[in-house]
C-alpha cells in the first residue's frame, strides 16, 4: 500500500505544482516543490536519523543488561494472558514480548525518547520469528496499529501548549485525551484483528528451504540482534534488600512530587489546580526515565552481569539501525514535504469542506486532522495557530488539543519502524493505523462537545 501512498503523493504534488505555475500562483509552484523536498531529505538525515543514533544507543544498552539479568523475561510472564491474546504468533518467553510492553508503557507516559528506540527494538525480535523477510507479520501488523494509538495518560506537548499560550487550566485535556486515545486503541485492535482475516491481506506461504540451505536468507538479518541467552547468578538476600530500598527511595521522591503538602511543602498555585490523576501521573513521567537508567543496571550488576561491557555490546546497534532507516525516512518525508507545498492538503480541504459542513464537523480542525497521519512538527504548528486565533480556553483548542494527544504520525511511525527491518510489503498495518486516527479524531471532537459544551 505503500506504494500507491507514496507514487500518489510525488505525482500529486507535481501535477499540483503545474498547475499553480500555469495559473500564475505566488504559491505551491515547482521552486517550492523542489526547496521543500531538498529541505526534508536534509531534515530527515541531520535532524531525525542521526541525532536518534545517540538515543537508540543509549537505549538498546539498556535493553541488553535488561535481556541479560531476565527482566524482559519475567515483564513479559507477567502480562502473558493479555499478550497472548493480541500476540497468539508470538511465543509468550520470547524478548519480543517484553520489548512490545516497555514500548506501550513509554508511550503512554508520552516519554517518546524512549518509546522510539523501544519500538524499534520489539520490531526487530518480531523479525526474528518471521519466516517471510520483506512481509509484516500478524504480529508486527498488530503493534505497529497498537504503538499508534497508544493510550496517552497525559498529552504533555498540547498541555504545554496550552499553557504557554495563557490557558487558565490546560489540564484540562488530560481526561478528554485519555478516552479518545481509549476509542483509537480499541479501534485499531478490531481493525487489525479483522483485516488480517481479509483474503487480500492474508499472509503468503513461507519459502521453502532446501536442504542445506541456512534459515535466514543473506541480507534480511533483523537490524538488532538479541543477545544470547545466559546464565546469570541468582538475586541473593543481600542484593533483595539493595533493591528494595532503590525502590523505596524512588517512591518516597514520587509522593513527595505528587503530594508535596504531606512533606510540609507549599505547592504553587499552578500545582493546586492539577487534580490527583494529573499530579500522579506527571510524577511517575518525571521518574521513569531515570529510575529505569538506573534500575536496569542496578539490578544486572547485582546478578554478576558484567554491566558496562553488556551496555557497550547493546548500544554498538544504535549506530546501524539509525543508518538503515534513513532511505525509507527520506522517502516518506519527501514525498510528504512535496505534497504540502504544493498546497495537496489545502485542497483536500476545500473538497471535503461542503460535506464536513453538513455533518456538523468543524472545518476549523480539518487542515489539523489531514496533517497528522503525515507531520508531527507541522500539525503542532497548525495547532499553535489554533490555539492563538481561537483562544487556549476555546472548544475549538481544546479539542485541537485533544486530537493532538490521541492521534499519531501514522507514516512516520511504519516509514521507521518497518524500515528499521526491512519490511516493504506492510499489509494492513497503514490502513489500521488510519482507521485508529480516524476514530481518534471523531471520538475527539464528540468527548469535548460533551465535556467542554
Amino acid at each position: 500500500m505503500l506504494n500507491y501512498i507514496w507514487l500518489g503523493l510525488v505525482v500529486a504534488a507535481a501535477l499540483l505544482a503545474g498547475y499553480h505555475e500555469f495559473t500564475g500562483a505566488a504559491s505551491g509552484t515547482f521552486k517550492d516543490v523542489t526547496e521543500k523536498a531538498f529541505e526534508m531529505a536534509r531534515f530527515a538525515v541531520m535532524e531525525l536519523a542521526l541525532p536518534l543514533a545517540g538515543i537508540m544507543a543509549l537505549w538498546l544498552g539498556i535493553m541488553r543488561l535488561a535481556e541479560r539479568a531476565g527482566l524482559i523475561q519475567i515483564l513479559a510472564r507477567f502480562l502473558r494472558p493479555v499478550l497472548r491474546r493480541l500476540f497468539p504468533d508470538v511465543p509468550p518467553d520470547h524478548p519480543a514480548m517484553g520489548s512490545m510492553l516497555m514500548n506501550i508503557a513509554a508511550n503512554m507516559l508520552g516519554l517518546s525518547n524512549a518509546a522510539t528506540p523501544l519500538g524499534l527494538r520489539a520490531m526487530s525480535d518480531l523479525e526474528t520469528l518471521n519466516p517471510r523477510p520483506g512481509t509484516a507479520t500478524n504480529a508486527m501488523c498488530t503493534f505497529l496499529a497498537i504503538n499508534t494509538s497508544s493510550v496517552q495518560l497525559i498529552p504533555a506537548t498540547a498541555i504545554g501548549v496550552l499553557a504557554v499560550s495563557g490557558s487558565t487550566n490546560p489540564t484540562a485535556i488530560a481526561g478528554t485525551a485519555f478516552l479518545a486515545t481509549l476509542c483509537a486503541a480499541v479501534a485499531a485492535v478490531f481493525a487489525v484483528k479483522s483485516l488480517e482475516k481479509l483474503p487480500w491481506y492474508r499472509l503468503p506461504a513461507p519459502p521453502v528451504m532446501a536442504a542445506g540451505q541456512p534459515s535466514v536468507i543473506p541480507g534480511t538479518e533483523p537490524a538488532i540482534a538479541p543477545a544470547p541467552a545466559s546464565v546469570v547468578a541468582p538475586l541473593k538476600p543481600l542484593g533483595a534488600v539493595v533493591l528494595l530500598l532503590f525502590v523505596a527511595g524512588t517512591a518516597a521522591v514520587f509522593l513527595r512530587l505528587a503530594l508535596p503538602e504531606w512533606f510540609g511543602f507549599v505547592p504553587s498555585a499552578d500545582f493546586q489546580k492539577n487534580g490527583l490523576f494529573v499530579r500522579a501521573v506527571k510524577a511517575l513521567s518525571l521518574l521513569s526515565i531515570p529510575f529505569l537508567l538506573s534500575f536496569f543496571p542496578l539490578y544486572a550488576a547485582l546478578r554478576r552481569v558484567k554491566v558496562y561491557e553488556e551496555f557497550v555490546e547493546g548500544a554498538k546497534e544504535g549506530f546501524q539501525v539509525a543508518i538503515r532507516i534513513i532511505p525509507y525516512l527520506v522517502a516518506i518525508l519527501v514525498a510528504i514535504g512535496m505534497f504540502r507545498a504544493a498546497g495537496g492538503i489545502e485542497l483536500i480541504a476545500l473538497c471535503l469542506s461542503p460535506v464536513l459542513n453538513a455533518i456538523h464537523f468543524p472545518t476549523e480542525l480539518l487542515p489539523m486532522c489531514l496533517v497528522r497521519p503525515l507531520s508531527g512538527s507541522g500539525t503542532l504548528g497548525l495547532f499553535t495557530e489554533l490555539v492563538k486565533q481561537h483562544g487556549p480556553d476555546s472548544l475549538i483548542a481544546r479539542t485541537a488539543g485533544t486530537i493532538y494527544g490521541s492521534t499519531e504520525t501514522t507514516f512516520y511511525v511504519v516509514a521507521v519502524y518497518f524500515g528499521s527491518v526491512g519490511v516493504r510489503r506492510t499489509r494492513h498495518a497503514v490502513p489500521a493505523g488510519l482507521f485508529a486516527d480516524l476514530i481518534g479524531i471523531v471520538a475527539s471532537i464528540a468527548i469535548c462537545r460533551l465535556v467542554f459544551g
